[in-house]
């Protein structure tokens, strides 16, 4: 396997990433919460891109999979910063960003910072603002309260053995970084993907999702029997023929 390169930004982390040369506009792959750029979506849209001759970037956020730094210490603001540092420095011209899960709501703020730079956007699961809908929400008052008094709490996690640690700052700075409070600009053709069995991110959040988007171009697609994962062959499919559909889109 290829080796990771690493890009030091501007606020002093060091971000692992694979970049594969080609056509552009270069596809943007943002990962999840806590996951890392070698997931079963990136790696099958890598593939993908290399065969057909695209320009393909994944990468790790700070504190994720190779990257600088702890996930403990890190929150959506300094992962937007990472991804817009990242896209910056590593590509040209215009990009088709394509977000699972988390990296839905990245894609969102990203596109909101740089929107000159963005062809396209592909949302997998899409999760904006979990941290204040989902999280926050959740917890009940005697988990609040640990988290008020030491600055995290511990939350069981269906992906992995260990819990989540949770902590206040990405609680907060959640909250500063919020999407679905205001309409939402898609200046390009935004396309939005979710399975109807999934049990982390609800069809009700993809549909608020569209409800708040603005754009000539932007359409949402349910997928019976689909989980968080999004991964099945069908699925993965699904993803690619998107993204060629954004990018035909793109370019009229």
């Amino acid at each position: 396997m290829t080796k990771s390169a690493f890009l030091d930004t501007g606020e002093a982390r060091r971000i692992a990433y694979h970049k594969t040369k080609g056509q552009g506009p270069c596809v943007v792959f943002l990962g999840g919460f806590k996951s890392d750029m070698n997931g079963t979506k990136a790696i099958y849209l890598e593939a993908w891109a290399k065969r057909v001759g695209r320009g393909f970037l994944r990468f790790d956020y700070s504190g994720h999979g190779e990257s600088s730094g702890r996930f403990v210490d890190g929150a959506i603001g300094d992962w937007a910063e990472d991804a817009i540092g990242a896209i910056s420095a590593l590509t040209t011209g215009k990009v088709i960003l394509v977000g699972s899960s988390m990296g839905g709501w990245i894609s969102l703020l990203v596109a909101r910072a740089i929107p000159s730079r963005i062809a396209g956007l592909v949302g997998i699961a899409a999760a904006p603002d979990f941290t204040a809908d989902d999280m926050w929400e959740q917890l009940n008052a005697e988990q609040r309260q640990v988290l008020n008094d030491t600055g995290q709490v511990a939350l069981a996690s269906d992906y992995s053995d260990e819990p989540y640690i949770i902590t206040k700052r990405l609680i907060e700075d959640g909250a500063r970084h919020l999407v679905l409070r205001s309409p939402l600009n898609l200046p390009f053709p935004a396309r939005f993907l979710q399975g109807t069995a999934d049990e982390d991110v609800s069809v009700s959040v993809a549909m608020r999702l569209l409800d708040h988007a603005r754009g000539e171009d932007i359409r949402l697609t349910l997928v019976k029997g689909a989980d968080h994962r999004f991964s099945t062959s069908d699925c993965l499919r699904l993803i690619q023929k998107t993204i060629h559909s954004v990018t035909m889109a793109a370019q009229k």
